[in-house]
């Protein structure tokens, strides 16, 4: 098949190409990098002028005034300038209901072009989109990654205005046009499914594909301390809830003064981050999730010990047991305390938990069974 993936996040749509690929299809990726991430793509509408020096001065000036970012706007510009050679392909996929990440208007023209030109368009639930937020905003779940702005902590609130983007009339215009075309929705995982229940475009969840080939495998011995990593992105460590951690780890480093080493990052070069975390034997992640995200899965398949998203809802999928491949993190810091304290105490516990860690995301996240069940849900739909 010809496949079109349109979008990127946290490196999905690149395992799924590598997947597809290795099952002898053709595939063309256009994405914008995912930000700062800038993970490749076949076409790229990343912003290069509003990103410049000299484009940054009136990006910011213009920001300012007009409260959006020009670079946005140039992403759509590109889109629009390759549009025409995106036609004809046998199945689209969009990574989300805003995969192109520009201004709602241009979103949604280009999106209209997408579907006139090609027959069958399918959509990821994947990240922030109309129906994840709206089901947030209903407090249905035991917690959601929304849990800091309800709980009215005043340092949080920024991190959630874009969240309502996604709720307002410009982007409602987008969801309901998706919604009415495409051929049916997938979820990415567990954290999506909730939202997406009795909804008749559903079609099911595939877990992330996660390229194994390419991930070198770290022995998780322990010969002196044990190595703690929380990795912290300032911009989002609310909807993570890096706080936890950051306290829960404090009383670790005070109880266990001499049987661990803890190293907290903030907002460092993915090259520095690397060297961190290829020492870590646990990884934090975050705590506002049922299900792993892309980071976890990868230091999964690395043998990292991670605190994650591991509840009860995973658990049943997977026929696991409770901390058999993750250690499931919650929003409590007597229980990070109380999880962190056992593995210190019991370091074979860590070496257990890498290696079954390790053979879960091979068996359940392979990138080439991933693709294939992405392919048969595609012919059949």
């Amino acid at each position: 098949m010809k496949i079109l993936l349109v979008g990127e996040f946290s490196r999905l749509h690149n395992s799924l190409k590598e997947g597809l690929l290795a099952l002898g299809h053709e595939v063309v990726l256009v994405n914008n990098g995912d930000g700062f991430k800038n993970f490749p793509a076949d076409i790229s509408i990343r912003s290069k002028f509003f990103k410049s020096k000299l484009g940054n001065i009136p990006r910011q000036i213009w920001y300012r005034f007009f409260k959006y970012d020009l670079a946005l706007l140039e992403h759509g510009v590109r889109f629009w300038w390759v549009s025409k050679r995106l036609k004809n392909f046998d199945v689209v996929q969009l990574i989300n209901e805003s995969p192109i990440q520009t201004v709602s208007k241009l979103e949604l023209f280009l999106l209209k072009r997408i579907f006139k030109q090609n027959e069958k368009v399918f959509l990821l639930c994947c990240g922030i989109d109309y129906v994840t937020v709206n089901h947030m905003i209903l407090q249905k779940d035991r917690y959601s990654v929304m849990n800091a702005y309800f709980e009215g902590i005043p340092e949080a609130k920024k991190q959630y205005d874009y969240f309502f983007d996604f709720v307002d009339k410009p982007h409602q215009k987008i969801h309901k046009f998706l919604y009415q075309n495409i051929r049916g929705v997938i979820a990415s995982d567990l954290d999506y499914v909730r939202p997406l229940l009795g909804n008749e475009k559903y079609l099911g969840v595939i877990a992330n594909p996660i390229n194994t080939d390419e991930i070198s495998v770290i022995e998780n011995k322990i010969a002196d301390k044990i190595n703690i990593f929380l990795g912290i992105n300032t911009g989002n460590s609310f909807k993570k809830g890096v706080h936890f951690f950051e306290t829960a780890i404090a009383i670790i480093q005070e109880k266990y003064p001499n049987k661990v080493s803890i190293k907290i990052t903030k907002n460092i070069p993915y090259s520095e981050y690397q060297k961190h975390f290829e020492k870590a034997h646990i990884v934090l992640d975050q705590v506002y999730c049922f299900d792993q995200g892309y980071n976890a899965l990868e230091a999964m398949a690395k043998g990292k010990v991670v605190f994650t998203g591991a509840e009860i809802e995973f658990l049943n999928q997977y026929h696991l047991q409770e901390n058999e491949v993750a250690i499931n993190a919650l929003p409590d810091v007597n229980d990070l305390v109380e999880k962190l304290s056992f593995l210190i105490e019991n370091p074979n516990e860590i070496e257990r938990i890498s290696a079954n860690a390790i053979q879960f995301i091979q068996k359940e996240h392979h990138y080439i069974t991933q693709a294939e069940k992405y392919v048969a849900i595609w012919k059949t739909n």
